[in-house]
């Protein structure tokens, strides 16, 4: 087996790193814009934590607060000709995946000599970034130690990505303190979101030696700890491990990526806006169902871990997952019909072909469509 990975994020882990914010960041400039959802890094204090750790340190810094779920094309560019007029030479991502995935596309924008929309279209990689200190406060994306920007064209609703080195975040400051603000159906959506990056690295048909370390890991520290956090959320071990399985998961998505389960969820939450979470909730099950057969030997691990016995009933075991953390939503639950599954086939293969490509058995736009009419209602009636 032969492979690749290649990962330079100094990566600071544990309780009380958010404390290392300001320092981190002022040594890589001293004109900083900060990156943030509107509401959450307020209302917990972090926001303000961060901007007075900035002027101990003798930095500068704009606070941009327009990230949203699902990051669109417009907030990137917008926010990088502010950066631009302030003149800053780094960007600090503090919030979830939406956050972090925002300020990479501001990153890429105030340097790249190839606009954030080509990026995205024609697949051009990201070369050329200011620098990034990402500071998640979600357990989930695994954006703090990967290349991948995930961001909607609201135009037309594709949700696409931009991918390269460039926009790795320099520095990631992983304090499992600064996920405790999350309500349990945020945690149990983005820890599931995590979950499936490590099981879809590890059905890729570019799984190695080290994404399949990496993502059999981060499976077994979701299986002993997921549940168990969200039924304890004082439980401090239990944030670490989940947290840590989290960062896991943005290693291997950054050695091999994902597979159809993301694949099939982007044109979910690029039509309707869906939590992330809960459209791969909707989708994976049916997903592991439909593959067993083809891999039966890493399907069935993943169910052992989960509590099944085989290939067969691992999608059982994760539907059992999903109950436990009122997560099992169909995609009714979430808003869609009949009529929106053609729309979604065709966009599955536009903004994911790749991630169709690297799934283990091949799946044309028919077997999608079946995918997605069974997902309609899967979790109901099984």
């Amino acid at each position: 087996m032969k492979f690749n990975y290649n990962l330079t994020t100094n990566l600071v882990f544990g309780s009380g790193s958010g404390n290392q914010i300001g320092e981190e960041a002022a040594k890589l400039s001293k004109k900083i814009m900060i990156v943030t959802g509107g509401s959450s890094t307020k209302k917990s204090g972090l926001l303000q934590r961060a901007q007075d750790q900035l002027h101990t340190a003798g930095a500068e810094y704009v606070t941009y607060d327009k990230a949203q779920p699902n990051p669109v094309l417009s907030t990137v560019l917008e926010g990088a000709e502010i950066a631009k007029d302030a003149g800053c030479g780094c960007v600090i991502a503090i919030g979830g995946g939406s956050s972090i995935d925002t300020a990479k596309g501001i990153c890429a924008a105030m340097k790249s000599k190839v606009s954030v929309k080509d990026m995205l279209y024609e697949g051009i990689s990201v070369t050329e970034a200011i620098p990034l200190v990402a500071v998640p406060t979600t357990c989930g994306t695994g954006s703090e130690v990967n290349g991948i920007a995930v961001i909607t064209d609201e135009e037309n609703s594709h949700k696409l990505a931009i991918v390269g080195n460039a926009v790795i975040p320099k520095v990631s400051i992983v304090d499992p303190d600064l996920m405790k603000t999350m309500p349990k159906g945020v945690f149990a959506s983005v820890a599931f979101d995590a979950l499936c990056h490590l099981i879809e690295a590890y059905l890729s048909k570019g799984a190695n030696f080290m994404t399949d370390a990496l993502a059999m890991e981060g499976m077994r520290l979701l299986s002993d700890n997921l549940v168990k956090l969200y039924h304890d959320y004082d439980h401090a071990e239990a944030w670490e491990k989940v947290t840590f399985a989290s960062t896991l998961g943005g290693y291997t998505l950054n050695g091999v990526g994902v597979i159809a389960g993301h694949g099939m969820e982007h044109p979910e939450s690029g039509l309707k806006n869906v939590v992330h979470g809960q459209g791969l909730a909707a989708i994976l099950p049916v997903l592991l169902k439909e593959l067993a057969p083809c891999c039966p030997e890493r399907i069935a691990a993943i169910s052992r871990l989960f509590g099944g016995t085989d290939e067969y009933d691992c999608w059982k075991a994760l539907l059992s997952l999903l109950r436990s953390i009122n997560l099992d939503v169909t995609l009714a639950d979430l808003g869609f019909n009949e009529k929106d599954i053609q729309w979604m086939k065709h966009n599955t293969f536009k903004v994911a072909a790749y991630n169709m490509m690297m799934t283990p058995k091949e799946l044309d736009e028919e077997d999608v469509a079946r995918l997605y009419t069974e997902a309609l209602d899967f979790n109901r009636v099984n």
